[in-house]
């Protein structure tokens, strides 16, 4: 195999990714998978293009092309997966945290911190947790103030993940469960939630999306009812699980801000609003239990 420098790959790149026959992939992905195998921070693809790649690194480097081209996302690959301030493992059994699951956090903390601290211990659930990155996250930024998160998920694959994910952040003030959303979950007065969390499967099982999102869990993104099965499980027994004036936050389809809310308002929930993501889209619905 020819030796390749950095600067050869680098003009490589754009063919491998706008080629007729290859899917389009994003554009920051080869770059950032080069960087990953070279083990070399960013600025050295500038500043040492004629750096050679080993046999070894140039045959991970396209195999890696190739599987990506093939539908498998660059979390994969690199196993890792940036969100919130922490960094977080994902496999095949876990989505891969997106930028706007990052709003459903900042809501949760921005309503906590608007509360008066009246009871000084604090419980969060986290339903569907995943990889864990919204259970971690929460627990990371609220372990100062005695707050107690419960993260539970159907796949224990996942919450093997999120355990790791977990210890690897120095989270501690965590309980995983496995549970199908509040099942395994008491409902006495003493176990109640001051939040209730979810990202869960919302996206229509029609929807032609689908078809270009099948390296992640299909059942982690989608529901019955045009996407709206779970959400619906999830707000109609939230009640039994919320402390008055308790806290739900979902995250959910850019156009079924509309429905979701229609639910909270259903099911007794006040003060609903929904709060749009980083590209002005309904993402987010909030609401507090009177």
């Amino acid at each position: 195999m020819t030796a390749l420098t950095i600067r050869q790959i680098k003009q490589q790149i754009g063919q491998l990714t706008n080629g007729e026959t290859n899917r389009q992939i994003p554009s920051f992905w080869p770059t950032d998978w080069l960087l990953y195998v070279i083990d070399k921070p960013s600025l050295f693809l500038i500043t040492d293009e004629d750096y050679q790649l080993t046999e070894s690194e140039q045959r991970r480097f396209y195999t890696g092309m190739v599987k990506m081209q093939e539908g498998m996302p660059l979390a994969y690959l690199t196993g890792q997966q940036a969100f919130w301030s922490l960094s977080f493992v994902v496999n095949e059994y876990t989505l891969i945290p997106r930028p706007d699951t990052e709003v459903l956090v900042e809501q949760v903390l921005k309503w906590i911190n608007a509360q008066p601290v009246s009871n000084p211990h604090k419980r969060l659930l986290d339903l569907g947790t995943g990889s864990g990155c919204i259970a971690a996250s929460l627990a990371h930024e609220l372990k100062k103030d005695n707050w107690q998160v419960v993260a539970v998920d159907l796949s224990l694959e996942a919450l093997d993940i999120a355990r790791h994910n977990a210890d690897f952040n120095g989270v501690t003030n965590i309980e995983f469960i496995q549970s199908s959303w509040y099942q395994a979950l008491p409902t006495d007065d003493e176990c109640r939630f001051d939040v209730i969390v979810s990202n869960p499967p919302y996206i229509d099982e029609a929807d032609e999306h689908l078809a270009g999102l099948t390296a992640e869990p299909i059942s982690a993104l989608s529901a019955l009812n045009h996407g709206l099965a779970d959400i619906e499980h999830i707000v109609q027994q939230a009640p039994s699980y919320l402390c008055k004036k308790g806290l739900l936050a979902i995250e959910h389809g850019h156009d079924q801000g509309v429905a979701v809310r229609r639910l909270f308002l259903e099911n007794g929930f006040e003060s609903v609003h929904t709060v749009q993501d980083y590209g002005g889209n309904d993402r987010v619905t909030v609401g507090q239990y009177p």
